[in-house]
């Protein structure tokens, strides 16, 4: 079982989209578990405070570290990976994803405000990872993104692991077009590559086209792919 856990000043959230469907019954089945914890829960004080104005001013407010430290040292394990999400933290990819799927369990931090104190993310080791160049009003929505990428990795979530090897990004190239029946639809009819039986052909056909669709939609990718 892969055990995850997402601390959050918004646990109603979770699990949200992932209770259901594929995901609900892998967690049912035991194949994962989400354990979801209240930042809020960790301060003291009456008012459960967990925010303060940043040193050297500025605009917004931070998570305080004694409140998140100790949420944090409450709930996680020695060496247990930890993400903060973050719009400065390296590119949650597909092999991240992949990577996180083995580990047995990791925690998600969902921030809010202006981020954290960057004190609690060195001596916590902290790793801060972003899903995408642009900014999100908390992390929540961004730890379902990285849910939803690892746990359709786990073996029998998916019910056919062939199909998450085939799939944009494993190989390093977006994915081939697909074409399910009726054959002819509005006059445009299935690439006959795909209807001759010749799964040599057909596979040769789907890496072309793959190729094809990263080279115009994603050079970044493509320039990766030529290198390997």
């Amino acid at each position: 079982m892969l055990k995850t856990q997402v601390l959050t000043l918004y646990p109603e959230i979770f699990p949200g989209p992932l209770n259901k469907g594929l995901y609900g019954k892998a967690m049912a089945k035991k194949l994962w578990s989400l354990n979801v914890v209240n930042i809020r829960d960790a301060a003291t004080d009456k008012h459960k405070t967990v925010d303060d104005t940043p040193y050297g001013g500025g605009s917004g407010m931070l998570l305080k570290p004694d409140i998140l430290a100790k949420s944090i040292d409450n709930n996680t394990q020695n060496g247990e990976r930890i993400f903060y999400l973050s719009p400065k933290g390296k590119k949650f990819d597909q092999r991240l994803a992949q990577d996180l799927s083995k580990e047995k369990s990791f925690t998600l931090i969902c921030g809010h405000f202006e981020g954290v104190d960057e004190r609690v993310l060195s001596t916590r080791n902290i790793e801060e990872i972003s899903i995408g160049d642009y900014v999100l009003s908390g992390g929540e929505t961004a730890a379902l993104v990285v849910l939803d990428s690892v746990l359709r990795l786990l073996p029998g979530v998916l019910g056919n692991d062939k199909s998450s090897s085939e799939e944009t990004f494993e190989n390093g190239l977006l994915e081939y077009p697909q074409y399910t029946k009726p054959q002819i639809w509005e006059e445009k009819s299935v690439p006959d590559v795909l209807l001759s039986g010749d799964h040599s052909k057909i596979k040769d056909w789907r890496l072309s086209q793959s190729e094809a669709i990263t080279r115009v939609r994603r050079p970044d990718l493509w320039q990766k792919y030529k290198k390997n």
